[in-house]
C-alpha cells in the first residue's frame, strides 16, 4: 500500500496519493498536477479515482486537469453552489475500491454544503477505518471555518458540529489526513505538526472540547475570518473546471527597459521586506515571495497583468508556482537586477524605518500623522497601541481610498512584514509620506514589558 502526502508550500495545502494493487486515487489535487502522475507511475500504479473533499476556496483544483491526463473518475459531494462540471456526485454510504483498499464516503457539510470526508479501509481488516481524509472539516488542532454562508452561520455551524461527530465515530485509531496544515487561511489555530489521530484530536483539539452543540455554534458564529477577493475566482473555477497551468512555469526575463515599458497592471517586488524598503523601483509594491499565496489575491484581480521584480531567478520560479496555483498567472515577465540598476543611477524609492522611541514621540506630539495598524482583528483585540488606527492589510485593497494622501502614515503589524506590504501598496497608489515601524508590536511590547 502507498499513501503519500504532497504538500503545497505557501498555501499549506495537503493532498494525497493512495494506492494498492496497481490502482491509485488522489485526494484534493492541486492545479500543477503532474507530480501525482509521476509518483503513481514510479510506483507502478494507475490513477483511477480522484476525490474532492469540497469546492476549495483558496486554490485551484487540479481534478479536471488530472482527469484529462489519466482518464480517472472525479468524485465530488452533493449540494454544490452550482453543478461541478467535471465530476460525478458521491453520497453518504458510497464506497470505491482501489486495489486492497476501500474508500467510504461521509457527507460532512458545514464548512461548505458539498463537503465530504473519505474513510479509508483496508479490506484485510474491514472492521475499523485505517484513516480518514477530513478535508476542511477537521484539522490537526482546529476545525473548519463556517463563514462562507453569512446568512446561515448558525445553521452551518451546527452542521459542522454534526459532521465532526460522524468523523469521531470512525474510532480513535483512525489517522486523520486534513486538506491543510498550519499557515493556511482555512484555519487559525492549526498545530504545526501534520499527523494526528481521531483519538488524539478528541482529547486535545480545543474545538472538540466544546461538546455542547449550542456552545459550539456560538463559538463558531463569533469567529473572525477574512475572505480575499480571489476566493470568488477560486469558487468559480472549481465549479467550471480550470485550464491546465502554463507548460513552462517560469516567467520570461525582462530587461529594465522592458520592465519599464511592459504596461503591467502591477509591478510586484518579491524580494525580502528589508530589501524593498532599502530601495525599490517606483510604482512597485512589496509582496515577498513567501507572502504571495496569502496576499496576492487581495491586490491582484482576475486577468490583471503582473511583472515580477526579484533578487534571483529562483525567486521568480517560486513566485510563478504560487501564482499558478491561485490562477493569477498573467505574468508578463520577471526582472532581476535592482541593485545593479541602482548602481547605474536608476531612480529608486525608499521606505524609511522608525523605532519605538520615534513612535512614542509622534504619539505624544505629531500632527497630521497616523499610526496605522494592519494586523488582523483578533490580534488587534488582544493588544493595541492607544491612538493607532486599524485597517487590516488586505482591506487596504479598497479602503486606501478612505485615507488622506497628504497625511503621514506609519505602518505597523506584529513584526514589520505585513506593514511593508501595506506601505508598498499605498506607495503604488501614490502615497508619499510613509514609513514603517520596525519590529512593530513585538518591539513595542519589548519596550513596555
Amino acid at each position: 500500500m502507498l499513501l503519500e502526502k504532497i504538500k503545497t508550500p505557501g498555501l499549506s495545502h495537503l493532498s494525497y496519493l493512495v494506492g494498492s494493487g496497481g490502482q491509485a486515487a488522489v485526494i484534493d489535487p492541486r492545479r500543477d498536477c503532474a507530480i501525482y502522475v509521476e509518483k503513481a507511475r514510479a510506483a507502478g500504479l494507475e490513477i483511477t479515482h480522484i476525490f474532492e473533499t469540497h469546492r476549495n476556496e483558496d486554490l485551484v483544483s487540479g481534478a479536471p486537469i488530472l482527469a484529462e491526463i489519466t482518464g480517472a473518475t472525479v468524485l465530488h459531494g452533493p449540494n454544490p453552489e452550482r453543478p461541478i462540471a467535471y465530476a460525478q456526485t458521491a453520497h453518504d454510504g458510497d464506497y470505491f475500491t482501489v486495489g486492497q483498499l476501500e474508500i467510504h464516503v461521509l457527507e460532512t457539510p458545514g464548512h461548505t454544503d458539498d463537503h465530504l470526508a473519505y474513510a479509508l479501509f483496508d479490506k484485510a481488516y474491514p472492521e475499523k477505518a485505517v484513516g480518514v481524509f477530513t478535508g476542511d472539516a477537521l484539522f490537526v488542532g482546529d476545525v473548519g471555518r463556517t463563514d462562507f454562508y453569512p446568512d446561515r452561520r448558525k445553521e452551518v455551524s451546527g452542521l459542522l458540529y454534526d459532521s465532526l461527530q460522524a468523523i469521531l465515530a470512525l474510532g480513535d485509531q483512525a489517522i486523520i489526513y486534513p486538506a491543510h496544515g498550519a499557515g493556511s487561511v482555512c484555519g487559525s489555530s492549526m498545530a504545526e505538526r501534520e499527523f494526528s489521530t481521531v483519538g488524539h484530536e478528541r482529547l486535545n483539539n480545543p474545538r472538540l472540547q466544546i461538546t455542547d452543540r449550542d456552545a459550539f455554534i456560538d463559538f463558531k458564529v463569533n469567529e473572525n475570518h477574512y475572505q480575499p477577493p480571489y476566493f470568488r475566482l477560486m469558487a468559480r473555477l472549481n465549479m467550471e473546471g480550470a485550464d491546465a497551468p502554463p507548460s513552462v512555469i517560469r516567467p520570461r526575463s525582462l530587461s529594465l527597459q522592458q520592465l519599464n515599458s511592459c504596461g503591467a497592471d502591477h509591478l510586484i517586488d518579491i524580494r525580502e521586506p528589508m530589501a524593498y524598503a532599502s530601495g525599490h523601483l517606483p510604482r512597485s509594491m512589496s509582496l515577498p515571495v513567501n507572502m504571495l499565496p496569502a496576499f496576492a489575491g487581495w491586490f491582484v484581480q482576475e486577468e490583471q497583468s503582473i511583472a515580477l521584480i526579484a533578487s534571483n531567478e529562483e525567486q521568480l520560479a517560486t513566485a510563478m508556482e504560487h501564482l499558478v496555483r491561485i490562477a493569477l498567472d498573467n505574468v508578463v515577465g520577471g526582472y532581476v537586477g535592482v541593485v545593479p540598476a541602482a548602481a547605474k543611477g536608476e531612480e529608486m524609492q525608499q521606505t524609511p524605518m522608525i523605532g519605538t522611541s520615534e513612535v512614542e514621540d509622534r504619539l505624544n506630539n505629531a500632527e497630521c500623522w497616523t499610526l496605522l495598524d494592519v494586523r488582523d482583528i483578533d490580534e488587534r483585540n488582544a493588544t493595541a497601541i492607544e491612538g493607532s488606527q486599524h485597517i487590516y492589510v488586505g482591506h487596504l485593497n479598497e479602503r486606501w481610498r478612505e485615507l488622506d494622501q497628504s497625511r503621514h502614515y506609519t505602518l505597523m503589524c506584529a513584526s514589520g512584514a505585513r506593514a511593508t506590504v501595506a506601505a508598498g501598496w499605498l506607495a503604488s497608489q501614490g502615497f508619499e509620506n510613509l514609513d514603517i515601524y520596525l519590529g512593530s508590536m513585538g518591539a513595542w511590547q519589548a519596550a513596555h514589558d
